[in-house]
């Protein structure tokens, strides 16, 4: 090899210099110490040297993917002068601390080998029961057709989907825009990702028949339920025009629902899973926005046969999910009265959306457009046109100390213009949600 060739050429140099001068020092075992210990720290020195000028390779597929933009914003919330609307965090006031602590005390007292022991890549069988209980009320688990696996949170099931369905090249739809983590484990798999418009009722859906027409769509990514980032909920028409096309076209719906619990005004929308009688839905939810999110915990309804196929895929990532976690997840399914717990949240939330409303309401600009959810934890502010998007969301951060998200990081491509940012509700306080909505009206009118 040739750097042995580098350093061994120059060390043989240095190696005779250390001969000649052996026997002067022979008398003196300290001396030659100190020239035998000064030689391979020369020589350390040209290695480490050669290493600086080292040149990584990385597979291919690492080339459409980039940081998560909300990640980099988030590195400056680190400054507690600045307004978290940047964040998709739950609130610090929904954590049912005491509850998991209790819970966990319990499970150490009784059980904890089996709280720290391996145990099998599905899930904790308890644990999937209980959320096979709570699909069915919901009309999203066929016992006859479907399994339930617990996942390392739900974009691990999004990904082991896309490693099981999709090649190099396939075709993925989704919304455009959508969530920058399921776009990115998407990129990774180096699909052929399309985004097709939505409108007030969610994915527009001639112009997805034309797509689907003109390519073969293996999946169809979805989220129904107050879409990160828009903050829209899919009409039921829709819903169904979507599922019909995916049977139409023999395509698989990915429907991710972290956001379908917390809905703090109108009606319920069925799940497109509760149309499947095909066998085409694959059904996501997960534990991170009603109990905790640190706990990585979420799980996946769907047919057996593609289940099956996650799980040997699931083998090779993690093994298994933790097991503390799932058996707290489950201890929190049989204590709490599941109605009466998801309507606190629903309330927080709800009183949340409305202090940020009205704070927009009261500081921006009349020209600014803005969503109104009906739940969820996001809505999206449209600038008009003389505003450049990304130079105010600079400034928001680095003058007016607001975070939000430039719209831009939940396309497929970054480089399409758009004039829009996210803000979150649920992680700031209210009084950050008032001062962060004043600052950036402020930052809005100084334009």
């Amino acid at each position: 090899m040739k750097i042995n060739f580098f350093i061994c050429k120059d060390f043989e140099k240095k190696r005779k210099r250390k001969l000649s001068l052996k026997n002067y020092h022979q008398k003196s075992d300290i001396k030659y110490w100190q020239l035998d210990h000064n030689l391979y720290f020369e020589i350390s020195q040209i290695f480490i040297s050669f290493l600086r000028l080292m040149q990584y390779r990385f597979s291919p597929a690492m080339d459409s993917l980039q940081s998560s933009a909300i990640r980099e914003i988030l590195k400056n919330t680190a400054d507690p002068a600045v307004i978290p609307f940047a964040a998709g965090n739950p609130s610090q006031e929904a954590f049912p601390t005491q509850m998991i602590r209790e819970i966990s005390d319990e499970l150490f007292a009784t059980d904890p080998i089996g709280v720290l022991q391996y145990n099998i890549t599905e899930g904790y069988i308890p644990l999937r029961d209980s959320l096979k209980a709570w699909l069915k009320e919901d009309h999203c688990f066929d016992e006859e057709k479907d399994e339930v696996i617990v996942t390392s949170w739900a974009q691990q099931g999004i990904e082991l989907a896309c490693k099981v369905l999709c090649g190099s090249g396939d075709t993925i739809v989704c919304e455009s825009p959508s969530f920058v983590g399921s776009l990115n484990a998407f990129k990774s798999y180096q699909v052929n990702l399309v985004g097709v418009e939505t409108d007030e009722e969610g994915i527009d859906v001639e112009k997805l028949e034309k797509v689907m027409q003109t390519h073969t769509v293996k999946v169809m990514y979805l989220i129904p339920n107050f879409q990160n980032p828009t903050g829209k909920t899919m009409t039921l028409a829709r819903r169904k025009a979507v599922y019909d096309l995916a049977v139409k076209y023999q395509c698989i719906i990915l429907e991710d629902n972290p956001y379908g619990d917390l809905r703090f005004q109108g009606e319920n929308i069925p799940s497109i899973k509760t149309f499947d009688t095909e066998g085409v839905v694959l059904y996501m939810r997960s534990f991170s926005k009603i109990l905790a999110p640190g706990l990585r915990v979420g799980y996946v309804s769907g047919p057996k046969e593609i289940l099956a196929k996650m799980v040997i895929c699931k083998q090779v990532s993690d093994v298994h999910s933790t097991i503390w976690a799932q058996r707290v997840c489950h201890q929190f399914l049989k204590k709490v009265e599941k109605s009466e717990y998801l309507s606190k949240l629903r309330t927080l939330y709800g009183r949340k959306y409305r202090l940020m409303a009205e704070s927009i309401e009261k500081y921006f600009p009349a020209e600014i457009q803005v969503t109104h959810p009906e739940g969820g934890l996001f809505l999206r502010v449209t600038l008009p046109d003389h505003i450049d998007m990304l130079e105010f969301c600079k400034k928001a951060i680095n003058e007016a100390k607001v975070a939000v998200v430039p719209w831009n990081a939940f396309l497929i491509s970054d480089q399409e213009e758009c004039h829009s940012f996210r803000m979150n509700y649920s992680t700031p306080t209210d009084e950050q949600i008032v001062q962060g909505c004043e600052r950036l009206g402020n930052l809005m009118k100084n334009w």
